[in-house]
């Protein structure tokens, strides 16, 4: 990311209105390998390839935003790793980590990693100090600490399932379970702020947060995403959560979040009201069934759309709902740009 793009990105948040409705989109893995032509075993095994294909989509589309920007990560995998997650790798499919627990009774047996040596985790810092230097040649920086949320990561661990029943069955260690993994993300974050102190900004990704009632949003959500955040004095605090993010909303700035991508299935409209617009609002046209299958009529379509109704463009960055799928095509990134060229 450049120091233009970042400085728009604080604008936003910030509640400023711009003469243009920025645009931008969150890439990796899933998009980047099979655009660029290589396979999802190179992408992640190859700091070259993974380099040209960030650098790639850049200058491609000057126009927008990249977020998080040179993104070195593993899928799902990177934060699971750590804990002892065996993980399956695959010529051109995302990587699986496995469940760690078969109950809660093990979450006692259970250690906080440590973030300078265990799992992928090493990998993802020594990836980013390799290009670093290829990066900042480019006119770019390294901006944003990323991480898995603490719900994500324990359903890896645990199982979506088994996490959603603990909820009610197993409050004490369910707890114990995400406090633990909050920790950790606590001396993650630090670790990559440590390791590049360009980084203003936190990016974490959780859409189990979409998967709960409001009380468990309270009791589970609230309190350790503040942790997180509060840990820090990074200027933008963004979530990622494109599963339903209603019940969320409301507690996102106590969360600490100032810039939210969530589902497509909520408007710009009634996400500013459940935040009372004091959260920057990332998104929000389908991502699948628009993005990547519409057509970029389709896609102009959708982006008019989303804004239509809409009075105060303030706090509003236009993107799909989640981020970038497989198989997007330039012509439609570039009707989406084209769009928002239009609203502004």
């Amino acid at each position: 990311m450049n120091q233009s793009q970042w400085d728009t990105l604080l604008s936003v948040v910030n509640g400023e209105r711009l003469p243009k409705i920025p645009t931008g989109f969150i890439i990796d893995c899933p998009w980047l390998p099979g655009w660029d032509g290589v396979s999802t075993m190179d992408y992640f095994s190859d700091d070259t390839c993974w380099f040209e294909a960030n650098k790639k989509a850049i200058e491609t589309f000057p126009e927008t935003t990249f977020l998080p920007g040179f993104w070195a990560e593993y899928g799902m995998c990177t934060e699971p790793s750590a804990f002892g997650a065996k993980c399956q790798w695959f010529e051109h499919e995302m990587p699986h980590a496995d469940k760690v627990l078969s109950s809660f009774s093990e979450v006692d047996l259970l250690a906080r990693p440590d973030v300078r040596t265990d799992g992928l985790l090493p990998f993802v810092i020594n990836r980013l100090k390799r290009t670093q230097p290829k990066i900042e040649g480019m006119g770019h920086q390294i901006k944003f600490a990323v991480a898995r949320g603490p719900l994500n990561i324990a359903s890896f661990l645990m199982g979506t399932t088994e996490l959603m029943m603990g909820m009610m069955t197993e409050q004490e260690r369910c707890h114990k379970l995400v406090g633990l993994i909050t920790d950790f993300l606590v001396d993650w974050i630090g670790y990559q702020i440590e390791s590049f102190p360009s980084i203003e900004g936190i990016l974490l990704l959780d859409d189990i947060v979409g998967f709960v009632g409001d009380a468990q949003c309270s009791e589970y959500v609230v309190p350790y995403f503040k942790k997180i955040y509060g840990a820090f004095d990074a200027k933008i605090n963004m979530l990622h959560n494109d599963a339903s993010g209603l019940v969320s909303s409301p507690y996102l700035e106590r969360m600490g979040v100032n810039l939210f991508n969530p589902s497509f299935e909520h408007s710009l409209q009634e996400l500013k009201e459940l935040t009372g617009n004091k959260v920057a609002i990332f998104g929000n046209i389908p991502p699948r069934d628009v993005l990547a299958e519409g057509t970029p009529a389709d896609v102009q379509a959708a982006v008019k759309d989303s804004v239509a109704g809409l009075g105060d463009l303030s706090r509003v960055i236009l993107s799909c709902g989640g981020g970038m799928p497989q198989n997007v095509s330039n012509e439609n990134i570039k009707a989406f740009i084209d769009a928002a060229d239009v609203l502004s």
